[in-house]
Formats: structure tokens, C-alpha cells, sequence
């Protein structure tokens, strides 16, 4: 089997199996079996497949038809322009996630010496991109779950900026006795328990539901950042968080206190607003 035959074979069944981007996901999956650049399958459409990689291929557009995304099976995905590793262990990085990282990036520069806690770091997307773009800034970055701040201590690695990241094992704050942050980041968990059952199939059935849902009404976890960071945060400085679908009316209420000052919304591009920003007066 060569390129074109491969590309062909899985566009096909992937096709039959009812996924959105077959072709796309095809050369993905080829990408990875042959460890070849895209530029390489289009340049060099005769390329016989080894048996190795051709067992790879095939074992990969199997999972594939099966619903499971492209990033779990390659163990990589884009973000912010960086490759990161991604593990059924962590959210897949979406690029709604990046208006966070901008805005938040934007405000920090300001700030030779910037400090930021991150909570719910999973893949580390999100601070080691904004660390890659901050030199001199360090951050202290939480997550529940052990499995997922391994896959961040190795993105924080690949992109040099372990040195300058804290990892640790916390539910919310629970291990940070630090505070006086420039900035608090978070993607929560902020799906309701009602609306799991609505979730797209590739999300539902892979991604960890931990990092999904509270289990509760989707605002769960976001109450208890945004009180806690009300304590964590000085005086000027800036929460970002993202939120989920029609979920800003209700969050609005809990930053009425004289505790915060202008609060706005970032929508994403479908016009969602998506990323909170809040300041701590």
C-alpha cells in the first residue's frame, strides 16, 4: 500500500463510519504511522508503506471509525502554535482555550516578574504557552488528578519552561497557601451533569470526566474559583476564566461584590461569550 492507496482506503472507511473530516483525519492518521510531515505525503504519493508502519495505519483508522479522537491516538495535538502531548488523561486543547491565553498574555506583559496560578493545569496548555511568551514569569499550576500533571510536566519540559512551573496534586487551592497573583487562569469542569448526555460522542466517551463536569449544575467548581480567588488575587490583579454555553448570566451575580471590577466576557467564534475577565479591586 502506498500514500495515495492509504489515503484513499481510510478516507473511505472513515467516510462510512460517519465522521465529520474523513480526508483530513486520513492524512493525520498517515502522519503518524509513517512519522512524516504532511508536506512528505503530498510530495511523495508512491511511498510504500513498510509493514510496520502499514499495522500502525491500520490499527489507527480502526480506533479512528470507533469515535476516538485523532490526538488520543497520535498523542499529539496543536495549541497556540506549540505541539503539545495529550493523553486520555486530559482535556484535548480547543482553540476557544487560546482567547484565555491572549487576553491573559496581554495583561501580564505588562509585568516583568508576572506570577500566575493555573488551576485544573491538565495538558499544561495553558501555562506553558503563556510561560513560552512570558520569559520572565513563573506559575503555580494545580490539578486533581496525577496522571494529568505528568502529561503537563512533560509539555513543560518539551517547551523549556519546567523551571519556571509548579506543579502540584490540589483540589482548587487546597495546596496553594501562596497568594497575591497577578493573574488566576482556569478551564473548570463546567458541563452539567444534565447536559453530559448531550455531548458530542468523541467528547462523552473519551475525554476524562473529571475535567468535564462537576457533577453538579456546571457552576460548582467555577463559585468556589471565583470566591477563593477573590483571597488569592492582589489588588489589581485578574481572573480569566473559561466558561461554557448561556453560563455568563449566571456568573455575573457572583462578581457583584465590591470584591470585583470590570467584568467582561470574550466571545469565542461562534459569538459565545466564553472567557471571564475580572478584576480584584
Amino acid at each position: 500500500m502506498n500514500i495515495a492507496e492509504a489515503v484513499k482506503y481510510a478516507s473511505t472507511t472513515l467516510s462510512d463510519a460517519r465522521l465529520k473530516e474523513p480526508q483530513k483525519d486520513a492524512r493525520l492518521l498517515l502522519q503518524f504511522a509513517v512519522e512524516r510531515p504532511k508536506e512528505f505525503l503530498f510530495a511523495h504519493p508512491e511511498y510504500e508503506l513498510t509493514g510496520a508502519e502499514q499495522a500502525t495505519f491500520n490499527d489507527a483508522v480502526t480506533r479512528r471509525t470507533n469515535h476516538e479522537p485523532v490526538q488520543y491516538i497520535t498523542g499529539r495535538t496543536e495549541f497556540y502554535g506549540l505541539e503539545f502531548i495529550v493523553s486520555p488523561a486530559v482535556l484535548i486543547p480547543r482553540p476557544e482555550t487560546e482567547i484565555l491565553v491572549e487576553n491573559a498574555v496581554e495583561f501580564l506583559r505588562k509585568n516583568d516578574t508576572a506570577r500566575f496560578c493555573e488551576i485544573g493545569v491538565g495538558s499544561g496548555c495553558i501555562s506553558v504557552s503563556m510561560l513560552t511568551q512570558l520569559a520572565n514569569a513563573t506559575a503555580i499550576a494545580v490539578d486533581r488528578s496525577p496522571e494529568a500533571l505528568e502529561v503537563a510536566r512533560q509539555n513543560a519540559e518539551r517547551h523549556n519552561v519546567i523551571d519556571r512551573l509548579d506543579l502540584r496534586l490540589s483540589d482548587v487551592f487546597a495546596s496553594v497557601a501562596e497568594d497575591g497573583f497577578d493573574a488566576i487562569v482556569s478551564n473548570p469542569p463546567y458541563v452539567s451533569l444534565a447536559e453530559v448526555a448531550t455531548l458530542d460522542r468523541e467528547v462523552r466517551d473519551f475525554e476524562p470526566e473529571m475535567a468535564l463536569t462537576d457533577n453538579s449544575d456546571g457552576l460548582e467548581v467555577i463559585r468556589k474559583i471565583i470566591t477563593d480567588s477573590s483571597h488569592k488575587l492582589h489588588s489589581g490583579g485578574v481572573l480569566f476564566m473559561e466558561v461554557g454555553f448561556g453560563q455568563s448570566g449566571r456568573i455575573l451575580p457572583l462578581l457583584s461584590d465590591k470584591k470585583w471590577a470590570d467584568v467582561r466576557f470574550f466571545s469565542d467564534l461562534q459569538s459565545i461569550p466564553r472567557i471571564l475577565r475580572a478584576f480584584r479591586r
